[in-house]
């Protein structure tokens, strides 16, 4: 989960490889630290903490110098400290220093036969061994050490090596963790993410497992570690540069709440032409899409709560059975899979590592597999048979809003057009849907827009010790996403339960006062729901609902409501959604909480 950024060419490369890590501090922000390749050897700059603590460190001390590279941290192996902090070196600390990302596994055991040759270890993770191994290899040619190393390492990573004696190079490799190359014009970067460089370069060149790619500002190589030299393609990506800027909001998270509108529709109209849905990513007939007898999606975080709303979709609308399950979990429970089941893996980053290795075992038993993903380019494009893309532009905050309502819309256009292929909705009803989904946009800005009493319950309630989230039917996937969001930026113990379920253990937590979240929009069990209501308000809990626009029923039931617009009843999920995302966001703003870096937390979750 980490962030690499490398640099060669004309320019300075300080000041290109901070304002490249400050697009990759999602990654993580325990430590972050710079390799600068001057005349004399290398030199380091290193800080503990987000990133800002190495711009101070890096400010007295500016460098002409052209070749570099730069990482930021989440740790995995070794405590934050400086020590641990990247780049990392060996036993000679001016000759070569690595960037890397993941998890080296056998770091001990190659630990063990270097210290028996007498190398000396100054950090407590597992990648220093990479440095010191490429000391062991290295006679002349970087390129045939990083080779030599790659064969030894097991696990999965990439990292990128800068040497003293090699000025104008750079040279990187990859096992299932991301790294890709922007080319410009006399120089080249080596990435994590094409966010780090998209400023200055949408050219790319994606490299593949077992590979090694030797960058210099001319170009890159590509080296397969197997069978020599490879030729590699550019590809021309659509980046949005202004979705990195706050552009007046007071962080990235609360920018891309209201950027939500703007990224539904875009991700509806990129699939809808005129009346009629185009899922050409899909690259499936209506036949071969009405043949499909199962879907099973696999994901993780917010993106297995947008996957469970899109079960109520497909099942009422295609009539098609649907399964989801975290993909962590299915992927090691030797699943049973009909080889003829659609699984579809969803990850905003596209590069969740149990989201990828779910899909590559679906496909070894034979499913056909779809990736919804934001990100072009990523390692599970790579992995898939197809791949749907949701048009939120980049989310830069760690806590998604506008990638998860975007995976909903796009799983509801998927639910519609199984639909029509299946002749399971009259034409009339179809449409009728697509129209109030394309309507979405405006009903989420008309929300966003209006006047809602989320400040003052935010004030009433945000030194809470607990909150219990409740929902039913479509409304449980949204309480969940909701609980998660209080969690990850308030760090507010809180729970999230089936209202139906709440009776068989977690009313044991209420108290007088706790509050309780509902997710109380129109749907086929809100009589239920209201029951539910009433049964945590007989224990003195207070009431804080979710509710549809004109429905006055509620407000019997509840101590304070925020409504959202009227449609369809499952499209209101989305827009449920909206008043939690701002009820979580203030709640953790009242508090002091840092929202766009919540501890311990990375957006792009690459290890296990």
């Amino acid at each position: 989960m980490c962030g690499i950024i490398g640099y060669v060419g004309s320019r300075e490369a300080q000041p290109l490889l901070l304002a490249g890590l400050e697009r990759l501090e999602y990654r993580g922000y325990d430590s972050a630290g710079l390799g600068l390749l001057e005349a004399d050897g290398l030199e380091f700059v290193r800080a503990v903490g987000n990133l800002g603590n190495l711009k101070e460190a890096a400010e007295p001390e500016t460098s002409a110098t052209t070749t570099g590279v730069g990482h930021t941290r989440w740790a995995t192996h070794g405590r934050v400290s400086l020590e641990n902090a990247h780049p990392l070196s060996g036993c000679r600390p001016g000759e070569l220093a690595i960037v890397l990302n993941g998890i080296v596994e056998n770091f001990r055991e190659l630990r063990e036969s270097l210290l028996a040759e007498g190398h000396e270890f100054t950090s407590e993770t597992d990648a220093e061994v990479v440095t010191h191994l490429i000391e062991r290899h290295y006679g002349g040619g970087l390129v045939d050490a990083v080779s030599a190393v790659y064969r030894q390492l097991h696990g999965h990573f990439a990292f990128v090596v800068v040497h003293r004696e090699h000025p104008g190079l750079l040279v990187g490799a990859r096992l299932q963790c991301p790294l890709v190359v922007g080319v410009g014009e006399g120089e080249t970067f080596l990435a994590s993410s094409i966010a780090a460089f998209q400023r200055e370069t949408n050219r790319v060149q994606l490299i593949e497992d077992g590979e090694v790619v030797a960058i210099r500002p001319e170009g890159a190589r590509f080296i397969s570690v197997e069978d020599g030299e490879r030729r590699r393609d550019e590809l021309v990506i659509d980046w949005d540069d202004e979705a990195a800027e706050r552009h007046g909001f007071e962080t990235f998270m609360l920018k891309e709440i209201y950027e939500q509108p703007a990224a539904v529709g875009r991700t509806i109209e990129a699939h809808v032409e005129g009346d009629e849905i185009r899922l050409d990513g899909l690259d499936l007939s209506d036949d071969e899409l009405a043949a499909i007898p199962r879907i099973l999606v696999l994901a993780s975080g917010t993106a297995y709560h947008a996957g469970v709303v899109g079960r109520y979709a497909v099942e009422e609308w295609a009539r098609l059975p649907y399964e989801f399950d975290v993909s962590s979990e299915w992927r090691y429970r030797n699943p049973v899979l009909p080889e003829d089941t659609l699984v579809v893996g969803i990850s905003q980053s596209g590069e969740t590592r149990d989201t990828i290795h779910a899909l590559r075992l679906a496909r070894e038993l034979g499913a056909r597999t779809l990736a919804i993903t934001n990100l072009q380019g990523t390692q599970i494009t790579r992995e898939v048979d197809s791949v749907l893309y949701t048009r939120a532009g980049m989310e830069m905050a760690v806590a998604a809003s506008k990638t998860f309502t975007a995976q909903v819309a796009l799983l509801f256009l998927l639910a519609l057009k199984l639909a029509q292929a299946r002749g399971t909705m009259e034409d009339e009803e179809t449409a009728a849907l697509l129209s109030e989904l394309r309507a979405l946009p405006d009903k989420m800005t008309a929300f966003l827009d209006g006047d809602h009493p989320i400040e003052e319950v935010a004030q009433r309630h945000y030194d809470e010790d607990f909150f219990l989230y409740l929902g039913r039917h479509v409304g449980l996937p949204i309480a969940l996403e909701g609980a998660l969001k209080l969690k990850e930026i308030s760090y507010i113990p809180t729970e999230a339960y089936s209202a139906g379920e709440m009776k068989h253990g977690p009313i044991a937590l209420l108290g007088e006062g706790s509050p309780v979240v509902c997710v109380a929009t129109d749907s086929p069990v809100y009589d239920k729901l209201v029951s539910n209501i009433q049964e945590v308000r007989a224990r003195g809990a207070e009431v804080i609902a979710i509710a549809t626009d004109g429905n006055e029923d509620i407000q019997h039931h509840a101590d304070d409501v925020i409504y959202v617009p009227r449609t369809h009843p499952f499209l209101q999920a989305p827009l449920a959604a909206l008043p939690l995302q701002l009820l979580a966001y203030r709640i953790a703003r009242l508090r002091g909480m840092n929202v766009d870096q919540p501890r311990n937390l990375a957006k792009t979750v690459t290890v296990e």
